[in-house]
């Protein structure tokens, strides 16, 4: 995405007449399924995220956030708003920092899709993972609440959460290669011979499984919100890719961003050490694997390509949604016009893995 992205991303957008809510029968809902709720109810939609739209919904007594699957024709599986609410409801009274969650609504009938309620949480994000006009010190601590979170979300005992049936069970990496291969052949525009490759190379060596742990899904700076005042995440964000699986997926996910150009959102390659107080990769990982009891972490060039596989096969979604005229954002033409990028670099990583 481009620099500007914070200023395209923040706050709240009018709302365009294709994303109107009914605000009778989503009050009366709110009456009936919220507690403490009590209106007149008014709403605006927010302005970044292609994916599930979000709004933020105003009483004269508190602030709310609805998540909805988006209107109209949607590929199998995506945005799983019912999935989201399950992990954030399981999650929230253990402790780990996700919004509170106030209900589900499955019945399309109310505002013509299924949605979610949650808490407003009020607090920072950082669009831009070089944090720019922070002090060394406070890069390196916001890093490092960024890393310890997704150390306390991979410690979590998901059986005891209630989340034990929350993913199957075998290896992780056989069934997303599988999924994302799914969802791109399905959304299909055009052949692309890198991933031609990767979908003939990924399953042929994955990598063994040790653990099993909650793997968020999409776990990288600008999907969390921090303290209005200190380096502590206060809330993780965005949970529709959620499942169990191997919390390596989460891992090598938040380290793409080292392995990223600049480009004013998480990528920081080059900008990494004691000048700019960004730990190394290596400092990240031994970090991470202190708080994990890991003795290390295998080849990341496999995950690395895997990753990058599974962002084309969201990105292709999103390129299928712009030629259906149901992409939620003006950002998402700008996004689609990466994918050969991706693509390639997906494929680049696999070179460097040995295929």
């Amino acid at each position: 995405m481009s620099s500007d992205a914070a200023s395209t991303m923040v706050g709240t957008i009018a709302v365009g007449e294709k994303d109107r809510l009914d605000l009778d029968r989503l009050t009366a809902w709110m009456d009936t399924n919220v507690d403490g709720f009590a209106g007149p109810l008014t709403y605006a939609k927010f302005a970044g995220g292609q994916s599930n739209p979000t709004y933020r919904l105003d009483t004269p007594e508190r602030a709310y956030v609805l998540r909805r699957k988006p209107f109209g024709p949607i590929l199998p599986s995506a945005h799983a708003v019912d999935r989201e609410y399950t992990v954030i409801a399981g999650l929230h009274p253990t402790g780990f920092p996700v919004p509170r969650p106030y209900g589900l609504c499955e019945d399309p009938g109310v505002i013509g899709a299924a949605f979610y309620v949650m808490e407003m949480v009020e607090g920072r994000t950082i669009w831009d993972g070089s944090m720019p006009g922070a002090t060394r010190a406070d890069r390196r601590a916001h890093y490092d609440a960024m890393v310890d979170t997704l150390a306390a979300l991979h410690n979590t005992d998901h059986v005891a959460a209630g989340l034990g049936a929350y993913g199957k069970p075998g290896n992780y990496f056989e069934r997303q290669v599988g999924r994302w291969t799914k969802q791109y052949r399905a959304a299909e525009t055009e052949r692309m011979d890198s991933v031609e490759r990767l979908i003939e190379w990924l399953p042929r060596t994955l990598p063994e499984q040790t653990r099993t742990s909650i793997v968020h899904g999409d776990y990288r700076i600008d999907n969390m919100i921090f303290a209005p005042a200190e380096p502590r995440v206060i809330a993780v964000l965005d949970w529709e890719l959620s499942t169990l699986g191997d919390p390596l997926a989460d891992f090598s996910y938040l380290l793409m961003s080292w392995v990223t150009e600049p480009e004013g959102r998480s990528g920081v390659l080059g900008m990494t050490g004691d000048e700019t107080g960004i730990p190394t990769i290596e400092q990240v990982v031994e970090r991470y694997c202190a708080a994990t009891g890991r003795d290390g972490v295998p080849d990341l060039n496999w995950y690395f390509a895997y990753n990058l596989f599974r962002l084309t096969g969201i990105v292709q979604g999103i390129k299928r949604r712009i030629i259906d005229g149901t992409a939620s954002s003006a950002q998402a033409e700008k996004t689609v016009a990466k994918i050969h990028g991706l693509a390639d670099a997906a494929w680049g990583f696999a070179v460097k893995a040995g295929a």
